[in-house]
């Protein structure tokens, strides 16, 4: 048997935390089996549906490197087909038309919150003859539930889930406009896609009871379901946007890694020992149902930052400087001149090692890009006092005299300069950082130096120094 998974989102938002994670979990499994992962959007509800939902699901998901097999399925476009099914259990007497009035059913909604319990269709008209039916009610087709016994789901995480059918009502097939509900289009397509596997949140137990009852009327086999617990936050409450962000596309433009969101998203829930770092590599080969946890995951933000900081830190610099020119462009608010990435480039290896996400990155190598002369802020100005002009002017008279613009000539230059002049590193590094970055803070001085080169380090000097008194 192929495994065949398939990764099913309704695209009435973006693609969020948890969808990414059961994504991954698809993707993985039928990585691992050697199978096929499908993608299909659940469109039917069309009221809610978006052109941009859809695009942020296939931008997530190409972001995340989970590429789908085969073409993607739209289940808006089996509506003839869900239909079909819905006469074809009519005739064989799993379904039936119900002519309840939006009354009744008020009615019934009432009658279950007065009773506190959820309200069950009562099935008025399962058995009624169709010649009692009002006039001017379009009817509804309802699935004919088992009404006795219990329906058993052997999921592949939560184990054997037992539901007493008298928990389920009779669910609609055919809404009154003749158009399929979720439930029938969920098993049409899993049948015709020959998924074997459906993992999903466990928000779903109660539909797979359902499910497997229609998957039954219709004498096909259920796929196998795998119910993930769901995600939290870090104090056990439902992951909303107080816990952090909650699109996947927020999270690239807060500088993630897509490696380090699917390691982070791997271990939510998911475990192999005590391992935390997980390539791609070992993810597929170890990846297994059975390893899947039955307590909901907790989200936390500082740790995926934290992961995210070991991924950036063993990046390709090449790579990193590609993911970091539209963060870069976004501080500018323009594109960064081209001859000036270089910059960037050479001090990629002290900048990363430094950072948890790349915004932190674009954020410290921004003085690379500007303009003289600088613009300082508060802390850095305070640091360029007169008496550290006249430092700065002097140190400049020695530099200037450097043909060789090297990190050992540097280093030899400034520190026999803080010995001529009886100073202490402090006195000299902070004002030299200021005054060539704009900033309290930065790199080690001397990869700034290297970085920025001669003509515009000397150049941010001679700024500073032509405003001695």
């Amino acid at each position: 048997m192929t495994v065949v998974t398939r990764f099913a989102p309704s695209p009435t938002g973006f693609l969020h935390v948890g969808g990414a994670r059961t994504a991954f979990f698809n993707w993985l499994y039928a990585r691992h089996t050697g199978g096929k992962f499908l993608l299909r959007i659940e469109d039917t509800d069309h009221a809610r549906s978006t052109d941009e939902a859809v695009q942020s699901i296939f931008d997530g998901l190409d972001w995340l490197g989970l590429a789908h097999d085969d073409e993607v399925t739209f289940q808006a476009n089996g509506a003839e087909r869900h239909t079909e099914l819905a006469r074809q259990l009519l005739e064989s007497g799993h379904a039936y038309r119900c002519w309840c009035t939006p009354e009744e059913l008020t009615e019934m909604r009432q009658q279950a919150r007065a009773e506190s319990r959820r309200m069950l269709y009562d099935r008025r008209w399962r058995d009624r003859d169709p010649a009692e039916a009002p006039a001017g009610i379009a009817p509804v087709i309802r699935f004919r539930a088992p009404i006795k016994g219990e329906t058993v789901v052997e999921d592949l995480v939560q184990g054997a889930v037992r539901v007493a059918n008298a928990q389920l009502d009779d669910m609609i097939l055919l809404r009154s406009d003749g158009t399929p509900t979720y439930m029938l289009s969920v098993v049409a397509d899993d049948h015709d896609m020959d998924v074997t596997h459906a993992i999903r949140g466990d928000d779903h137990l109660t539909n797979a009871a359902r499910q497997t009852q229609l998957f039954r009327a219709l004498n096909w086999q259920p796929p196998q379901y795998a119910h993930i617990p769901l995600i939290h936050g870090t104090d056990g409450a439902k992951l909303s946007k107080r816990h952090g962000a909650l699109a996947v596309a927020d999270y690239a433009e807060m500088g993630i890694l897509a490696e380090a969101m699917c390691n982070y998203l791997l271990r939510l829930g998911w475990s192999h020992g005590d391992d935390e770092i997980i390539s791609r590599e070992q993810a597929i080969e170890w990846f297994e149902l059975s390893s899947i946890g039955r307590s909901p995951a907790r989200f936390d933000i500082e740790r995926l930052n934290s992961l995210n900081g070991y991924y950036i830190s063993q990046a390709d610099d090449s790579n990193l400087l590609s993911l970091l020119k539209p963060h870069i462009a976004a501080l500018l608010e323009s594109a960064p001149d081209p001859t000036l990435l270089g910059r960037l480039e050479s001090l990629l290896p002290s900048l990363k090692t430094r950072a948890n996400n790349l915004l932190e990155i674009a954020e410290n190598a921004l003085f690379l890009f500007l303009r003289r002369p600088l613009n300082f802020d508060k802390k850095a100005a305070k640091i360029i006092t007169p008496a550290s002009r006249i430092i700065l002017a002097k140190l400049l008279t020695e530099l200037e005299t450097l043909d060789d613009w090297e990190t050992e000539n540097l280093q030899s230059t400034v520190r026999g300069f803080i010995d001529d002049h009886a100073l202490k590193m402090r006195d000299i590094a902070q004002p030299l950082r200021a005054c060539l970055t704009g900033k309290s803070v930065s790199p080690g001085i001397f990869d700034v130096m290297i970085s920025l080169g001669r003509e515009e380090s000397l150049g941010r000097l001679s700024d500073v120094a032509a405003q001695v008194p």
